[in-house]
């Protein structure tokens, strides 16, 4: 479904340049959920905003279906983690979702899919609220909703939960998994928290220190549907989720800086 082949981004020329990412390979397949976790710094929003058609790479690519991104696919959408930049404040919940429709013109009830979405997300009854209205969980849900409005192949997320409190992100991470069956999405997730990664992921790809590599993909082997006590209560959770924080926290001359 997407695949990232060689995927180089530098910020700069000559020795002065700043290497984000370095040669990235990994796939995702279709209606896989693929997490992407590593230490600070070490390019995950840059590697999205390659994937997305946001940012051009400096070398390599991404291939969508077999064919090069050079923009913003119409099959992919974007949840991207401040929600309060990403929303019009002077618009309806209703009429954030339909943005984006304008460019779907084969959508012949945009107002019916909004409010779908919208439903799909918990916030029927809020659709003539305002943003500024709602609690940042409830805008993100708009967010998301927006996205699922689109009716996206492949949905890409950065740091979605990061902004909530941690009751609130809870209730987003089921909510978009079971959207995510609601709506046949892949979704590909950049999260700085390794329990949302192993949580949600049925593959989580580790970045290295920059410049970024892929130092392992783990497979997540943890039965679904899946519950906020129970399987974090796994051990077979805590030892992915150790493995994981080993993983990100090497030191740089382990990882090949």
């Amino acid at each position: 479904m997407l695949e990232v082949v060689g995927l180089s981004k530098s910020y700069g020329t000559g020795a002065s340049a700043t290497h984000a990412v370095q040669c990235l390979e990994f796939a995702v397949e279709e209606l896989e959920f693929v997490g992407i976790v590593g230490p600070s710094g070490a390019g995950k929003t840059t590697l999205l905003k390659c994937m997305a058609g946001l940012l051009a790479p400096t070398s390599g690519q991404t291939l969508l279906r077999g064919k090069p991104v050079t923009g913003p696919p119409p099959e992919l959408a974007v949840v991207f983690q401040d929600y309060s930049r990403s929303l019009f404040a002077w618009m309806t919940v209703r009429r954030n979702v339909l943005l984006p429709l304008t460019n779907k013109p084969e959508i012949r009830d945009p107002a019916r899919v909004a409010d779908e979405a919208l439903a799909a997300v918990g916030l029927k009854g809020f659709e003539e609220h305002y943003p500024w209205q709602l609690s940042g969980g409830m805008q993100q849900r708009v967010a998301i909703a927006r996205a699922l409005a689109y009716q996206p192949k492949v949905l890409l997320m950065d740091e979605p939960f990061a902004s909530v409190d941690a009751q609130t992100r809870a209730e987003l991470e089921d909510l978009v998994l079971r959207v995510r069956e609601q709506f046949g999405v892949t979704i590909v997730l950049v999260t700085h928290d390794i329990d949302e990664a192993v949580y949600m992921s049925d593959r989580v790809v580790i970045l290295s220190r920059p410049p970024s590599t892929v130092q392992e993909i783990l497979p997540i082997d943890l039965p679904r549907p899946r519950d906020q006590v129970d399987t974090k209560a796994l051990p077979e959770f805590a030892s992915l989720r150790a493995r994981i924080y080993e993983a990100i926290m090497q030191p740089a001359a382990a990882a090949g800086v």
